[in-house]
């Protein structure tokens, strides 16, 4: 039997990389698990198989639970301390570092690349200019750090056989940072979950929402403050983080939050609302998926993962319409023009065009490719 490592960067809550790290489990039920840290809540266990992973020497260290990701400097000496000599297929979740895992020519190794680290690369400064360490003395230290980080990830992008990207947007990303092609194979979203209301009564929809977990990049605070422009419609914005500060003070009266919202009520604030917002430039976005999966249209940033998830309406049967700037009046002119635009867009297109990134579909295209790969790799080498 063919002996398989699964090698996530780290465990500590469930968002989108954890959709998809359950469902290569459920693909390859056998397979080990492997992070850097494993503090995942045992309510969310189950959906990994009740497995727990081998985790490196982070997980020891006083006061890792909640700081982890403070020694970030030190994640590429703990990734490369994990032994996955033992296997043949070796398979990385990665946004972070799990492709940096030490691997041999005589493994396959296949890498699902959510991006190459955002705070290495493409959004250093975004990130450094929100915790102050843009400039100065520790601004220094720091780049100087990410600089040696940033080498260490394009030099261990070797290690890896096959990328498979989650959106052409991220495929571009590894081209230009690794000099390496990639597959595109969309993340999995629980079509089956994230469902129009089963009510047959209509659906008020006097309500736009946004959700998200709030970090600088998702630029919570401009969806906040574009609401301000607009104080005869309601905003519900559900989620939290490091920004919670900067996004409860954007918003108006007319802006509710909600906080860290259960699955099953997340499902019930995208199925009522009159639009899903969106203003990150991301690598896919799953969140938009989930609200067309619920029959909801997307108001998006129109860069990123969004231009491939959400249908503009010159393409025929729309899902969503796109703003051009990240910026409060890009906002609200863009639910302006939402609600102005006719005729309106159809639920039914919304759920459509989700289907066609169901987790069924995910599982077959992501067996089939490593079923290909392995067939190859065992046929050829590498």
């Amino acid at each position: 039997m063919m002996r398989i490592a699964v090698v996530h960067d780290w465990l500590d809550t469930w968002r989108g990389g954890e959709n998809v790290l359950a469902e290569i489990l459920r693909a390859y039920p056998q397979a080990d698990l492997f992070t850097l840290v494993d503090f995942l809540p045992e309510a969310q266990r189950s959906r990994l198989l009740g497995k727990r992973a081998h985790t490196t020497f982070l997980q020891r260290i006083p006061g890792a639970r909640r700081h982890f990701r403070l020694l970030l400097p030190l994640f590429p000496r703990a990734i490369e301390s994990l032994d996955v000599s033992a296997y043949d297929l070796v398979i990385s979740s990665s946004h972070a570092v799990a492709k940096g895992a030490r691997t041999s020519p005589a493994q396959l190794h296949i890498c699902y690349c959510y991006t190459p680290m955002r705070y290495a690369w493409d959004l250093r400064d975004q990130y450094l200019a929100a915790r102050g360490l843009a400039t100065g003395v520790r601004g220094a230290l720091v780049h100087r750090a990410l600089d040696r980080l940033r080498d260490w990830d394009r030099r261990t992008s070797a290690r890896v056989t096959h990328f498979i990207a989650d959106s052409q947007f991220v495929r571009d990303r590894i081209g230009r940072c690794y000099d390496r092609t990639a597959t595109v194979i969309y993340p999995p979203v629980d079509t089956e979950f994230f469902t129009p209301a089963a009510d047959t009564a209509p659906i008020p929809r006097d309500y736009y929402f946004a959700a998200s977990h709030w970090v600088p990049y998702k630029r919570m605070d401009l969806i906040a403050a574009a609401f301000r422009a607009l104080p005869e419609r309601r905003l519900i914005v559900a989620g939290d983080g490091p920004e919670a500060a900067r996004v409860r003070a954007a918003g108006g009266a007319n802006v509710e939050f909600v906080g860290d919202v259960s699955r099953e009520r997340m499902r019930g604030l995208l199925g009522g609302a009159r639009a899903f917002l969106f203003a990150a430039e991301e690598d896919f976005g799953i969140l938009p998926v989930e609200a067309q999966a619920c029959g909801t249209p997307v108001i998006a940033y129109g860069r990123g993962g969004a231009r491939e998830t959400v249908r503009a309406r010159p393409a025929g049967h729309p899902t969503g319409v796109f703003f051009d700037g990240q910026s409060p009046e890009a906002i609200a002119d863009a639910v302006r023009r939402f609600e102005q635009e006719t005729p309106a867009i159809d639920p039914r297109d919304c759920r459509e065009h989700a289907l066609q990134f169901s987790t069924s579909r995910f599982a077959g295209e992501f067996t089939a490719f490593v079923a290909h790969a392995w067939s190859t790799f065992a046929r050829d080498g590498r």
